[in-house]
Parts: structure tokens; C-alpha cells; sequence
């Protein structure tokens, strides 16, 4: 489907219209197709294109995609009671529990996932996002409160599966646990690299996504525990200070991907809040960078500027977990709630 210049778009609140893009955009093995604007105002051409391709086998939980549409249409029939809707959540909920390993984790593509789309994947929200939504459904939450018995423990079940896999997962470096990457060999459970630009690493990014949804297990036996524990205690040991991300004025230029009339540097600044970069290399705890090129190297400023500018290189979210999230997760623990 071709995206339209200005093609209009939805508010929030217009849950059926919204509703009906999610039904559109469905294929017929019960996924969805990634990096699709469920919100967008289509024309009947364009609706026309999409109902061409119901037979594609495209589907992904790819950049935050199937996991979110189940969740709203589980939610829309909650709030609407349109069977469509709930015969079409039932449809991409199946294909959720299709997808899972047997092991417990989730490729980044399905059906016949091959190369990185077979690989456990943690970034852009595939294997937690997963997660959550049957954790959602297994916990009796009220937007699946409508959802059957049957599929109701095969969501158990697969949450279940999905935590052990996170605790394969996590890596260790001389018998400590650490972290996550972002992909994980499916076989191996070691971390592993995907496009070319990223490595085989640590992610604080993917690690402190991973804790948050431990964090929210009920009475975590003491394999969670120890893995939130020493997980936070990695990040903690992989903080950056005294420098900033600043983003500069720069001559325009065009690539493949993107247009850019900036550039990115990092500067010292003693007042900066603390920092943390995108890859952390397993064993050094080094921050790591890469082109295209697929070349390790360990500043910003050796990376060509395609890729400075065209992905994201620190991140912040594992500062609110530090300061607040695990602290009142831990009073709890040592409260026995």
C-alpha cells in the first residue's frame, strides 16, 4: 500500500474506525504486517491494495506489531462488543501461541522464520510484548476478562514458558549474571548479532525492558529474583557519566535510508544525568558501535555518520528503574507482598 503525502489519520477515540484498520490489515494466517499506521484514514484504493495482500505471509512481531492489534481488538470488543472484533483477537492470539518455541521464546517473524527473523528477539518489542499481552490474558485482566478457559491457560502456559526462557537467556561473564542482547540465538540462547550495525552485545535498552516485565510477576520464586537483582546490578556497573549527547547543525545530506541536515556528537558535561549506551560488549562491559560495515568500534565518533544519525546510540530508560521502579519493587519483595 502506498502511504499518501498528509494522509489524514483517526483520534484516539474513534475506536471503531480504528478497529476496522486493524481487521484490514490482518492476513490470513491471523498476523499482522509490520510498519502499518492502524490510525491512518484510508482510501478505498488503498484498503483495496491491502485486501490484495490478506494472503501474505509478511507477519512479524517486528517493531512493536501483532502483540499491539490483539491487545486493541481485545480491548474493542471489551468496550464495544463487536464479535468481529473478538473473532479476529481469538485469530491473532492463536497465532501468537503458533509462534512460540517450544523452549519459550519468540522470533521476530512467523511463519518459516529464517536467519535474524528466527532469532529470540528482545528489541523493537517482540518477546516482552508478547509476554505481556498473554500475561494479561492468563492474569484475568478485564479487557481479556471475556476470553475462554482453554485459551486462557495456553496463555499461562506460554508466560510461563516465556520467563524460562528469559532466565536461559541472560548472560553470563564468569559465572555472573549480567544482562540481555537483542537477539538471542534460538538454539544457543546466546546473545547474537542482527543487521549488520548490530552486534552481538549487551543491551541496557533491552535489559531494563526485560526486568520491568519480571518485575511484575506475582510471588517470583528465587531464579527471578536473582536475575533482577544482578541485572540491575549490571546496569548499575555500565552507567555513563560526565558526558551528553548533542545534536549539531551539519551540511544536508541524502542517504539510502534517511535525509539529514545534523550530525550527532557526545560531549563532556560533569552536570549530565547519567547515560547508557545501546551495546555493551559481553566480557568488557565496553560501550560498542558499528556501520554498516558491520566494524566494531568504541566511540560514537568512529561510526559513519549514515549510522550517527540514523540510529539511536545511549539511552536513558534504565535511569527511572534505578531510581524508582526497582527500589519499591525490592520494599515489596522484602515485604513478602
Amino acid at each position: 500500500m502506498q502511504v499518501l503525502p498528509d494522509q489524514p489519520s483517526y483520534t484516539a477515540t474513534q475506536v471503531r474506525e480504528i478497529a476496522a484498520n486493524v481487521l484490514l490489515f490482518q492476513r490470513d494466517n491471523g498476523g499482522w504486517p509490520k510498519d502499518y499506521d492502524m490510525m491512518a484514514v484510508l482510501t478505498e484504493e488503498q484498503k483495496k491494495a491491502v485486501r490484495d495482500t490478506h494472503a501474505a505471509t509478511d507477519t512479524t512481531f517486528d517493531n512493536h506489531t501483532t502483540h499491539p492489534q490483539v491487545d486493541y481488538l481485545a480491548r474493542a470488543f471489551a468496550q464495544l462488543g463487536d464479535a468481529a472484533y473478538r473473532a479476529a483477537c481469538e485469530r491473532g492470539f492463536d497465532f501468537m501461541l503458533a509462534a512460540q518455541y517450544a523452549h519459550g521464546g519468540f522470533p521476530q517473524r512467523w511463519p518459516n522464520p529464517k536467519g535474524i527473523g528466527a532469532r529470540i528477539t528482545f528489541n523493537d518489542g517482540v518477546m516482552i510484548g508478547c509476554l505481556t499481552v498473554l500475561k494479561a490474558a492468563a492474569d484475568h485482566a478485564p479487557h481479556f476478562a471475556w476470553l475462554d478457559d482453554t485459551r486462557r491457560q495456553r496463555a499461562a502456559a506460554a508466560a510461563r514458558r516465556g520467563v524460562e526462557c528469559l532466565l536461559r537467556c541472560q548472560t553470563r561473564v564468569d559465572g555472573a549474571l549480567t544482562g540481555w542482547g537483542q537477539q538471542h540465538d534460538e538454539k544457543s540462547f546466546a546473545t547474537t548479532a542482527a543487521r549488520t550495525f548490530e552486534l552481538a552485545c549487551t543491551s541496557p535498552l533491552d535489559t531494563t525492558e526485560i526486568v520491568r516485565f519480571l518485575m511484575t510477576l506475582e510471588k517470583p520464586d528465587a531464579d527471578v529474583v536473582a536475575s533482577v537483582e544482578s541485572a540491575v546490578a549490571w546496569l548499575r556497573q555500565v552507567k555513563l557519566t560526565g558526558i551528553r549527547v548533542e545534536r549539531i547543525a551539519a551540511p544536508e545530506v541524502e542517504f539510502v535510508r534517511h535525509k539529514t541536515n545534523t550530525d550527532v556528537i557526545v560531549v563532556k558535561d560533569d552536570k549530565a544525568p547519567p547515560l547508557w549506551a545501546r551495546m555493551v560488549e559481553v566480557g568488557t562491559n565496553r560501550p560498542i558501535f558499528a556501520s554498516r560495515d558491520g566494524i566494531k568500534v568504541y566511540s560514537l565518533a568512529e561510526v559513519d555518520r549514515e549510522r550517527r544519525t540514523g540510529s539511536g546510540w545511549y539511552v536513558v530508560s534504565p535511569r527511572n528503574l534505578l531510581d524508582r521502579e526497582y527500589p519499591k519493587w525490592r520494599d515489596a519483595i522484602a515485604a513478602g507482598r
